[in-house]
């Protein structure tokens, strides 16, 4: 796509806030879910950025969901999202360090029924990996953003993010809990989610850590991640049982999965030792340890009701249900 089919309006908003004396050509990245709008990296000439990312929201005048939830409620849940971001970007990104490296942002403006964020291209900045599957210096990789994310926001209070982080968050999905064919986790919807709650030990969830949205370094061994428009508090489990869910498949779960949880609590128990965070790590790692299956749990009420036939509804997933519902 060449430059001059961006917006007039968009093309000076980019310039401005790069520096860039001219944008030589755009491409489309991915366009965003439902039809909200789509992704460009823009290749600069001049200034101190060689490229941007835009993501450009656009609310459409019929939203299509590939999976057929449409609704006022989804719509709405969708436009909440986006003002989640853009005050991430705003509040909260500029406290992320190369830990749990974020894209730097450039500029935000939202205007009658758009939303635009101008940033950091993480591809130009040494992230230009992408994974389909991770090997175990990705996973490594991955768990470490995580535990420096969830250390960095330990008892934070998320001032203009979601109440309760996570896109599968029992409050804003009423629709697919309806629709959930299976009694007795239905009625238990209630207690899990309260579990989840009533931890001590909040922090902020990215709230959609799959393996996609991560972006890694050459060799693999560092990670950074995109698509904050679920970020809110919650218990790190949330995070860290998701983003298992979307790696590894019904073996590799039940095989990995323990050792996986070790790493992450150590770089957890690390990463809040370098912030000077005084927590009782002892009791959070017990705290959060029992709460992992109700995590995981969570996730699959939501999958149940969502997308019956999903992959991830395998045996493992199923295992830690039963063993989450038997202890209620």
């Amino acid at each position: 796509m060449a430059a001059l089919d961006l917006d007039v309006d968009l093309e000076n908003l980019v310039l401005q806030a790069s520096g860039a004396g001219s944008i030589v050509e755009t491409e489309t990245v991915q366009s965003l879910w439902s039809g909200y709008g789509q992704i460009l990296r823009c290749q600069l000439e001049g200034g101190d950025h060689p490229s941007v990312i835009v993501k450009h929201v656009r609310w459409p005048d019929q939203v299509d969901h590939p999976r057929g939830w449409s609704s006022d409620l989804a719509h709405e849940r969708k436009l909440k999202s986006y003002q989640v971001e853009t005050a991430w970007y705003e509040r909260y990104a500029r406290l992320c360090t190369a830990a749990c490296r974020v894209p730097g942002r450039l500029a935000l403006e939202t205007r009658d029924g758009q939303v635009i964020m101008v940033m950091e291209d993480l591809d130009a900045s040494g992230f230009a990996g992408r994974r389909q599957q991770a090997s175990e210096v990705e996973l490594d990789a991955c768990l470490g953003w995580l535990a420096n994310f969830h250390a960095t926001f330990m008892g934070d209070r998320p001032d203009g993010l979601w109440a309760t982080g996570t896109y599968w968050h029992l409050d804003t999905r009423p629709d697919e809990l309806a629709a959930l064919d299976d009694g007795p986790l239905k009625a238990a919807a209630a207690a899990i989610d309260r579990l989840l709650a009533d931890s001590q030990y909040q922090t902020f969830v990215h709230g959609d850590a799959k393996l996609a949205n991560f972006c890694f370094s050459v060799d693999g061994s560092q990670a950074a991640a995109v698509d904050f428009q679920y970020v809110g508090a919650g218990c790190g489990m949330k995070d860290v049982a998701y983003f298992i869910s979307s790696c590894l498949d019904e073996d590799e779960s039940e095989a990995m999965a323990p050792a996986l949880l070790d790493r992450y609590f150590e770089l957890l128990d690390n990463a809040l030792e370098r912030s000077g965070q005084t927590v009782d790590f002892a009791a959070l790692e017990a705290d959060w340890r029992a709460l992992y299956p109700v995590a995981w749990t969570d996730f699959y009420r939501f999958l149940q009701g969502w997308s019956p036939g999903h992959w991830k509804l395998h045996r493992y997933s199923e295992r830690l249900t039963h063993e989450v519902l038997a202890q209620l």
